[in-house]
């Protein structure tokens, strides 16, 4: 086994798992680490597919305990349905504008000047939420009405729309901007992130399945575990830094590493 492929297989999955859950856009960093590492092509992006699922196993495994429990309560706990019906709903924006529009995007907007524009955009759009949002009014997850989860999933389909917004910062941000308090928007970006994740994933993956092979099963864990583990440990410390503290150092990540995309970019990109 190629220990470079390898190598590579790693650091994507690093790059995956710290990114995926914070507001600074997972696609745009793995979109510019592909670049960077010369990892492209439809077996590579494939990759970039598979290791989105170990993020997401990071989610349902530190609350598995709340999914067994919204589980086996579902039939008799208002709670437990709310939630439930709350994710089905913000995730149908995401399924009807999202499908019939992948392949355009995907072939028109993967570049890294509007990845860079996207990042810049984003920044400026949290650094004026955090200075405008109100108090909130709902400070649980378990409390969010269906409007507001609603309005959180017409939000995220900006993330579909443009790389680079970041699925979990427009979700976040969204939330707060619908007066969800930062642990409530928080976790319900993480839940959110579920359905609609696994499923694109998933529908992802089913199309390329013609193009793995047993000999491409050591990358493909490797990078799995790996995304899995620093998905692992950014959700908690995420949890514990939102409870205290603003996003605004993320918005100005955001509009710096932009503006160097751009820079590096605009002389040999053709937008």
């Amino acid at each position: 086994m190629d220990f470079l492929l390898l190598l590579k297989a790693a650091l994507l999955g690093i790059v995956e798992g710290v990114t995926e859950f914070i507001p600074v856009s997972s696609t745009g960093h793995l979109i510019l680490s592909q670049d960077l590492l010369g990892f492209t092509g439809r077996k590579e992006n494939a990759f970039i597919i598979f290791i989105q699922l170990g993020a997401i196993l990071a989610v349902v495994w530190l609350y598995r305990r709340k999914f067994i429990d919204v589980v086996l309560n579902l039939r008799r706990e208002p709670t437990a349905r709310g939630l439930v019906t709350n994710l089905i709903v913000a995730t149908l924006p995401a399924v009807v504008i999202g499908l019939p529009t992948e392949k355009w995007i995907e072939s028109n907007l993967f570049r890294p000047i509007p990845v860079g524009l996207a990042f810049a955009m984003g920044g400026l759009a949290i650094l004026l939420i955090e200075r405008w949002c109100k108090t909130p009014s709902v400070q649980s997850v378990d409390h969010i009405p269906l409007k507001k989860a609603f309005g959180v999933g017409l939000i995220q389909v900006l993330a579909i729309l443009f790389p680079g917004v970041s699925r979990s910062g427009a979700t976040i941000m969204g939330g707060l901007a619908l007066n969800l308090s930062r642990t409530a928007a928080t976790e319900f970006s993480f839940f959110l992130a579920i359905p609609a994740m696994l499923g694109a994933s998933l529908i992802k993956l089913i199309k390329v399945k013609d193009l793995l092979s047993a000999a491409d099963i050591p990358v493909f864990t490797l990078g799995f575990v790996v995304s899995f583990l620093s998905a692992l440990m950014v959700i908690r410390r995420l949890l514990s830094y939102v409870s205290r503290r603003s996003f605004v150092p993320f918005a100005w990540y955001r509009i710096f590493f932009g503006a160097l995309i751009l820079i590096l970019y605009w002389n040999r990109s053709t937008f």
